[in-house]
């Protein structure tokens, strides 16, 4: 279901640990410093960056589907024509795992027909939204 009202954003970030695809180990980034932010406001974040070892003191993982841990949200940093893709995977990694409730694109990033697949699979989504914004805005 579409995520584009208060109550939906607010669930979306009650949401932890969070996978963040395209995590930046380059300060000044927003792919660094948006997780950082969450990390700070106490979120587990999964970095997800195939070209890092390691990225806020955690280890990446190259892709998803790596990830060992439970995953809750999946926050993406990448480009809008990246998105098909990624839905793809998050939908199999449901499938299969069980795990992932909710699909974060950030600020820039839409891709309307892969949100609806989202939505389809029984993901909470939303697209084009900072989500260090809506934390400030709605959690503080």
């Amino acid at each position: 279901m579409p995520a584009t009202d208060d109550e939906g954003l607010r669930e979306l970030l009650s949401m932890d640990p969070v996978a963040v695809i395209g995590c930046s180990s380059t300060p000044g980034k927003a792919a660094h410093e948006i997780p950082k932010y969450l990390k700070r406001h106490g979120y587990e974040v999964i970095p997800v960056n195939p070209y890092a070892d390691e990225i806020l003191g955690r280890g990446a993982y190259d892709s998803l589907a790596d990830v060992e841990e439970d995953v809750e949200l999946v926050d993406v940093f990448r480009p809008s024509e990246e998105v098909a893709g990624i839905v793809d995977q998050v939908i199999e990694r449901r499938e299969t795992r069980g795990d992932v409730r909710g699909l974060w694109l950030q600020l820039g990033i839409t891709d309307d027909e892969a949100l609806a697949r989202a939505e389809d699979a029984d993901l909470l989504a939303v697209q084009d939204r900072c989500m260090k914004v809506e934390h400030g805005r709605l959690i503080g």
